[in-house]
């Protein structure tokens, strides 16, 4: 599996949680389901065995590129000398990741839940552990 360092880990949980709209978070809301299966599932949520390779592919895609541009912009956001400054460089991350998931062919909803997925279905996330590794990146 590719390394992560604790800084990069902590603005990818950041960038994760902008993405996942941090004030439905806060009053406790959730967000809306979408269907990214080929077929519509029969119980509430994702079925990981329904889900077309091609998502998965662009989710792969879309991983490596918000790591590699976390990893690249981390001296930024750690070299920030105000909370202004490093505010307006989470919210720059917090853009150039949705246009890289985007880009993907996919939408942010869609790149949360199998994110979602893929920390919560062992092996689901030992599938996309594997396309990761062999991606070349």
């Amino acid at each position: 599996m590719f390394r992560i360092s604790r800084a990069i880990l902590a603005i990818a949980i950041v960038v994760f949680c902008v993405l996942a709209n941090p004030s439905a978070l806060w009053a406790g809301e959730t967000l809306p389901e979408i269907s990214i299966v080929s077929e519509p599932a029969t119980s509430p949520g994702i079925d990981a065995d329904t889900i077309p390779s091609e998502k998965l592919n662009q989710f792969v895609q879309a991983c490596l590129q918000v790591v590699a541009m976390i990893e690249r912009r981390e001296g930024e956001l750690q070299a920030a000398e105000t909370d202004s400054e490093s505010l307006r460089i989470q919210q720059d991350i917090e853009g150039e990741a949705i246009a890289l998931i985007e880009k993907t062919g996919l939408t942010r909803q869609e790149y949360l839940q199998l994110l979602s997925l893929a920390n919560v279905d062992p092996d689901f996330g030992e599938r996309v552990a594997t396309l990761l590794q062999e991606t070349p990146s």
